[in-house]
């Protein structure tokens, strides 16, 4: 299949496209500079703009497109958080339906359900309150016009990738030197992935034509942050007895660490794991033994 990239340089994205090359899919990574190699194509999401042959004869597009949400949100990176996923979505979605693409795999986050504590949901469940729930429904959103024309799209709504990169590079620096504890009291579901099971479950649903709409990647163990700071704490052969405080997260965080680190979705992968999809890294202990 010939299949093209936004976001090809991320976390996910740089993993994934030599994966994609090893499936043997011709890919095609969208970029905003100038080209350097064939297979760019240079794309402005603010601009709406896009090369006109970047999409001639693709089977399906990936859009990674999402810039951090760590840090203390001010106005401008609430501002940021936003643009840089509805934007390159609306530039995509315009595009893929006006060029015939029948697939468009779109990112999305997890945080969809919002704060859901202890209550277990999967895809069927409808959309929690909270700014990120916003943002990842506006978001989702903005693939209809793939929809509208009669296109096959897939929400991908991942939960935190655990790989070398992303919270882990964050985290275990501190949990080595002995600092590693909970976040307030722990009891936060994490609906977590191994970077190895988020390429694998982007390549199953190229393949699966059969599956669209929300789909939840998460793998189907997820742990409370108490259990996952006692994990990454025996992977890394380090007591993490610390914790930090609920008040000392707002202090520094603001309304991010509610949503970012004190909230939590008990979320289950129902689509992927019905769908047939079988994980690699199913439970924590295995993930880390690998990742660290």
């Amino acid at each position: 299949m010939r299949i093209a990239v936004a976001g090809s340089t991320g976390f996910i994205g740089s993993t994934l496209v030599p994966e994609l090359a090893n499936a043997g899919h011709e890919v095609r990574r969208l970029v905003r500079r100038e080209p350097t190699a064939d297979n760019e194509y240079t794309w402005d999401p603010p601009a709406g703009s896009i090369d006109d042959n970047a999409l001639d004869g693709v089977d399906a597009v990936i859009n990674l497109c999402g810039s951090s949400l760590i840090g203390r949100w001010s106005a401008a990176h609430k501002q940021a958080i936003r643009d840089s996923r509805i934007e390159p979505t609306e530039a995509l979605a315009e595009a893929v339906a006006r060029h015939g693409v029948p697939a468009l795999l779109n990112a999305s986050g997890i945080n969809y359900y919002g704060d859901t504590g202890d209550v277990v949901v999967d895809e069927r469940a409808g959309q929690g309150a909270g700014f990120l729930a916003e943002v990842v429904g506006d978001w989702e959103a903005a693939t209809q016009p793939v929809a509208d024309a009669g296109a096959r799209v897939v929400l991908m709504r991942n939960g935190p990738v655990l790989g070398d990169g992303g919270m882990l590079r964050i985290l275990k620096p501190q949990f080595r030197l002995g600092l590693g504890g909970r976040l307030g009291e722990g009891r936060q579901h994490m609906p977590w992935i191994s970077l190895p099971d988020a390429v694998a479950a982007i390549l199953f649903l190229i393949e699966h034509t059969e599956v669209s709409g929300p789909v939840n990647m998460c793998a189907p163990n997820p742990v409370t942050n108490r259990e996952f700071t006692k994990e990454l704490g025996r992977a890394l052969g380090r007591p993490a007895p610390w914790f930090a405080p609920t008040t000392a997260l707002r202090l520094v965080l603001g309304d991010a660490a509610d949503e970012m680190l004190l909230a939590g979705q008990h979320a289950l992968p129902k689509r992927l794991t019905d769908a047939g999809f079988e994980f690699r890294h199913a439970t924590l202990d295995a993930a880390l033994a690998d990742i660290t």
